[in-house]
């Protein structure tokens, strides 16, 4: 560790960090209806908000320090490495960024990425044809879209928690749920008897083994 490098403040990577994976986030999910750009903004404010304690100001540091100093007196906390919470308290002995929870952060955000990039095309094709969404990762999963954001989500949460992130985490979960149930009751009044189908054997969040086929989606 170079401590002549400071840990914090470093606000213009807060901006860099924020727009660079906020541009990666639009460019995949496109947002094109107010439903779109709420859900898109959410995660846009919870990755502000991750970037401003990673390289801006630790307030989640500065508000658990004493507890942390005391029950792990061996870690410098203020160091940029000791953001890394998880891999800190479990007493991993390597670099962070080498840690298990480190590398289960990537998966789950190039997972969650990938996954949004890939379903986009498949509704795109489905709404220009107007059909519903059956093929790709909609044969397994009813909204891989929000799927793909809260698997983003939860891989930074991996990598490196805040209280912040932490207490909008399931409020954003919660409010992807809304906005998947109202998608449905839309589809529901235009496709009544296919998406019947196609709910009975395609969770909405919960991803099953086999993808289903198009005859049992009701097409």
């Amino acid at each position: 560790m170079n401590h002549d490098a400071p840990a914090y403040g470093l606000w213009f990577l807060v901006v860099a960090n924020s727009a660079i994976f906020i541009f990666f986030a639009f460019s995949f999910f496109k947002p094109r209806t107010k439903r779109d750009w709420r859900s898109f903004s959410a995660f846009s404010a919870f990755l502000v908000a991750l970037f401003a304690e990673m390289y801006g100001f630790p307030l989640t540091i500065y508000f658990l320090s004493g507890w942390l100093q005391s029950a792990y007196p061996g870690v410098d906390w203020f160091s940029h490495d000791a953001g890394h919470l998880l891999e800190m308290m479990f007493g991993w002995k390597t670099n962070p960024h080498f840690g298990p929870f480190h590398m289960l952060s990537f998966l789950l955000i190039g997972g969650g990425f990938w996954l949004i990039s890939v379903s986009w095309h498949v509704l795109w094709k489905a709404q220009r044809d107007g059909e519903m969404a059956v093929s790709g990762p909609y044969a397994r999963v009813r909204h891989p879209q929000y799927l793909g954001f809260i698997l983003v989500m939860l891989g930074f949460l991996f990598q490196w928690p805040t209280l912040l992130t932490l207490a909008m985490f399931p409020i954003l979960v919660f409010m992807y749920v809304k906005l998947a149930r109202a998608e449905e009751a839309e589809t529901r009044a235009r496709f009544p008897e296919r998406f019947a189908s196609y709910a009975a054997q395609v969770p909405a969040f919960i991803p099953r083994w086999k993808p289903a086929t198009l005859s049992d989606a009701g097409k």
